[in-house]
């Protein structure tokens, strides 16, 4: 990745992308197959660069994460 500004960038767009359970042809049609392959884009390079993509959307908007009972 380029630098942390970039990288916190992908992060931030990754949290209003479908999620892949979401993505499928009744809500996008035939653009469903490139979609998911984006959004599996996206994750793999999250992933790469040691960010766990479930764990994303909590770090970028921590206030509107759920709290653990644990």
């Amino acid at each position: 990745m380029a630098d942390d500004d970039t990288l916190e960038a992908l992060k931030t767009a990754f949290t209003f992308m479908p999620q892949p359970v979401e993505v499928n042809r009744f809500e996008y049609g035939e653009d469903a197959d490139r979609i998911l392959a984006q959004v599996n884009f996206v994750r793999e390079v999250l992933v790469r660069h040691g960010i766990d993509p479930e764990e994303v959307a909590d770090e970028i908007n921590p206030d509107a994460a759920p709290n653990s009972c644990y």
